[in-house]
């Protein structure tokens, strides 16, 4: 009933493909962090999921991954957990 209610006061409509995006240092390790993270919360999330950028002067990365979102609660519990990580910097 709660994940109802919650689904109705969102703009989104779940389940849906919804974009991630992590930012951090490059080379601390930060692409595996965030599929760690990911999978905690959306398990079926696939390799071919997360896509990797480095900055023009190569001192940061970004990682976006889409995942099948199911409810608000869990991109809520992804955001809290990337943001909580000390090796990302940004999490939108």
């Amino acid at each position: 009933m709660n994940e109802s209610r919650t689904s109705r006061d969102s703009a989104i409509e779940f389940p849906c493909d919804f974009p991630i995006k992590a930012m951090g240092l490059a080379g601390h390790a930060l692409h595996d962090t965030v599929k760690e993270i990911v999978r905690r919360h959306a398990p079926d999330t696939a390799d071919e999921a997360f896509k990797s950028r480095g900055s023009s002067g190569g001192k940061y990365v970004s990682i976006t991954v889409t995942v099948r979102a199911t409810s608000q609660q869990q991109l809520d519990a992804i955001y809290t957990e990337l943001s909580a990580c000390e090796k990302v910097m940004m999490a939108l």
